[in-house]
């Protein structure tokens, strides 16, 4: 019998993982989609070369470094859910991949590092999951190493991230004699997540908690245990779901402990596809009508084949294979006629699809970063930003006779969100940007593999870049006083380049009427465009 809509959205689950590099959110990431039977063994991030990879981190510069950087959409299920699990990077460089990335989740998993506790990055990807009003469920990862006291790390969550805390779970054990997870509602144990049931017991002091301990530990594991349920808080649904509290998980993704705790959460506690507000109204998951947008484009994901897929959040209604579909910013029909699920690289045909599901679109270019997808209805979703880039550099090529293919490459790329490209007015050679020098990096490397087209870089005069917008007058004076600093970025919108911070604000104060913006709204954009 067909699903209803009501009920595949109650059914569904999209998150996103966050954290600072090397917390462990790639191998959690692996556990879950083991359970989920996605992958039937799951890999280290840095295995040797003949076990199998992380499913997640699939391009050559992430198996070589040990670090996600681009987004990996992974769909399973596991109970009677679906799960949409989204893998963000980690690493600052890779700032503007993860903003987009979180556009289309409903609650995030913040995976804290039991010895470090909360760090720049988790700090800042935190703050825009609170603009986002996104639930964040808290996994305290490698518990079994050396770790900070778990009421220290509780105080740091509050104190750093203004955000309540609710254990839900407490570590048995640290270190070397960690031994499982103890469950402080339900007085029940687990001892590693090759156990389905947690076990019942009378309490702490019960036999089968004080076998999993030194003997010389279990009086303080006691003590800390009752100290736990008297001191702190206990969990609060529509706080968690409001975004002020968090509950919170210990485990160790690497050795089995605890994620089974944190997918059995995620099923009960966090939310079902939420509302989406578009530019005009509110969108409710649970509408009959298809609508969706593309929140990222990755090319080439299949070298073999010079593919490209657009990543796409349903946000109402059903995505049936085959169906027509509406590209709003063009105003023409698009036929959906082989929409994918993904296991990271692995993908299957989804014949259908419902709010809150993410599915691959393969297209020639049609769809961008952006983009909104309906059964007809004019409307545009909002909040998917573009960032001032905080690098700009040239492109040196060393065949000139390949200009016209990188010419091609950088703008697939650009399209893709893995750069910026900006061609100036004045005809000089394109300019990229990025947020940070390791996206450089991945440029050179793909132009490289998937383009044959081994470049290197070089400064350009400029070190920051505007949009400009304003009174359509007073724009064009400014342009044509500024020939030589003004380019176009991908879609032709003006921006102003400047020698130093200075520059522009000297610019900025003689020319009162004319806007210099570090963010471009996506939504915005498309509007302009269409």
């Amino acid at each position: 019998m067909a699903e209803t809509i009501d009920k595949a959205v109650a059914r569904r689950r999209t998150f996103a993982i966050i954290s600072h590099p090397d917390a462990g959110k790639t191998t959690l990431t692996e556990k879950l989609l083991l359970f989920g039977g996605a992958i039937q063994l799951a890999g280290e991030v840095k295995a040797k070369k003949d076990k199998i990879q992380t499913r997640s981190d699939w391009m050559k510069i992430e198996r070589e470094r040990g670090i996600s950087v681009v987004t990996s959409v992974m769909t399973f299920e596991y109970g009677d859910h679906v799960f949409n699990l989204l893998d963000t990077p980690g690493h600052e460089d890779f700032a503007d991949d993860t903003y987009r990335t979180l556009t289309a989740v409903d609650s995030a998993v913040m995976v804290i590092d039991a010895a470090k506790g909360i760090e720049p990055r988790t700090l800042k990807l935190f703050e825009v999951c609170r603009l986002r009003d996104i639930p964040i469920v808290t996994f305290v990862n490698k518990m079994d190493r050396e770790t900070r006291d778990p009421f220290e790390i509780l105080d740091e969550i509050e104190a750093k991230l203004a955000l309540d805390t609710a254990p839900v779970t407490w570590p048995i054990g640290r270190g070397k004699t960690f031994a499982g997870t103890y469950h402080l509602a339900d007085n029940a144990v687990r001892r590693g997540d090759d156990e389905v049931e947690r076990v019942k017991v009378n309490g702490p002091d019960s036999n089968r908690v004080a076998g999993l301990l030194p003997e010389n530990e279990q009086p303080d594991f006691i003590e800390e245990l009752e100290l736990a349920r008297e001191a702190c808080r206990p969990f609060d649904l529509q706080a968690f779901r409001e975004g002020h509290l968090t509950p919170v998980y210990f485990g160790s993704a690497l050795r089995n402990y605890g994620v089974r705790d944190l997918i059995e959460a995620l099923g009960a506690f966090a939310p079902q596809p939420r509302a989406q507000e578009a530019d005009s109204r509110r969108v409710d998951a649970a509408e009959a009508k298809m609508t969706s947008f593309v929140f990222k484009i990755q090319a080439n994901m299949d070298p073999n084949h010079r593919d490209r897929i657009a990543f796409v959040r349903v946000c109402s209604g059903k995505l049936s294979r085959g169906m027509k579909a509406k590209l709003v910013r063009t105003g023409k029909p698009m036929s959906l006629s082989a929409p994918q699920f993904f296991f990271a690289k692995t993908r299957v045909t989804a014949d259908e699809a419902f709010a809150g599901d993410v599915v691959g679109i393969p297209n020639h270019g049609t769809l961008r970063i952006g983009d909104t997808l309906t059964e007809g209805e004019e409307i545009n979703f909002r909040g998917v930003p573009n960032f001032a880039p905080e690098i700009l550099r040239r492109v040196r090529l060393g065949d000139p006779m390949k200009a016209k293919k990188l010419k091609e490459a950088l703008q697939q790329m650009a399209e893709e969100g893995v750069v910026q490209l900006f061609s100036p007015e004045d005809g000089s050679p394109a300019i990229v940007g990025v947020v940070g020098a390791l996206q450089l990096d991945v440029l050179k490397e793909r132009l490289a593999n998937e383009y044959g087209l081994p470049v290197d870089f070089e400064a350009a005069r400029f070190s920051v870049c505007r949009w400009i917008s304003g009174d359509k007058g007073e724009l064009h004076r400014f342009i044509e006083a500024h020939r030589g600093d003004i380019a176009r970025d991908l879609d032709g919108d003006p921006v102003f380049l400047a020698p130093h911070e200075f520059g522009l604000n000297y610019e900025a104060e003689r020319w009162k009427a004319v806007r210099f913006d570090a963010v471009k709204d996506y939504q915005v954009r498309e509007a302009k465009a269409a």
